[in-house]
C-alpha cells in the first residue's frame, strides 16, 4: 500500500511538472524566433537576401507575439513593452527594405531587432519559476 501511495504521489508531481511546462511554451516566442534566425543569420554573414524575402513576415510574427497572451513563467508588464519596441524595430525594417535601403542599413538595423529578441530572453523570464 505505501509504495502504491508514492508511486500515485510522484505520478502527481510527475503530471504538474508537465503541465507547468506546457504553461510556460510560448509558441508566437518560437515563431518569431524561427523568421528572426533565417533573417538574422545570414545577414550578419553578409547574406541579406534572406531578411529582403523575410521582412514583412518578420512584422507578422513578431506583431503575433506582441497580441498573444504572456504565459505562465514570463513576467508580462517586463515583456509587453520590449516586445512594442520590437514590433516598431521590425516594422522599420520592413519599411527599409521596401524603400530600398543599403545592405549596410539592413544589417544594422536586423541586429538590432536580434538585440532586442534577446533583451526579451533575458529580462523577462519570472524569477519566481
Amino acid at each position: 500500500m505505501k509504495k502504491l501511495l508514492v508511486w500515485c504521489a510522484a505520478l502527481v508531481i510527475g503530471l504538474a511538472a508537465t503541465a507547468q511546462d506546457k504553461k510556460q511554451d510560448w509558441k508566437e516566442m518560437h515563431g518569431f524566433h524561427g523568421v528572426m534566425s533565417k533573417t538574422f543569420h545570414p545577414a550578419e554573414e553578409g547574406n541579406v537576401a534572406p531578411l529582403k524575402e523575410n521582412a514583412t513576415a518578420l512584422v507578422q510574427k513578431a506583431k503575433e507575439w506582441q497580441s498573444s497572451t504572456v504565459p505562465q513563467g514570463y513576467n508580462g508588464s517586463v515583456t509587453k513593452p520590449i516586445l512594442a519596441k520590437l514590433v516598431k524595430q521590425c516594422e522599420s525594417i520592413d519599411k527599409a527594405v521596401k524603400k530600398g535601403k543599403k545592405d549596410e542599413e539592413l544589417v544594422k538595423m536586423i541586429t538590432q531587432a536580434h538585440d532586442i529578441f534577446h533583451e526579451i530572453m533575458e529580462k523577462c523570464k519570472d524569477e519566481k519559476h
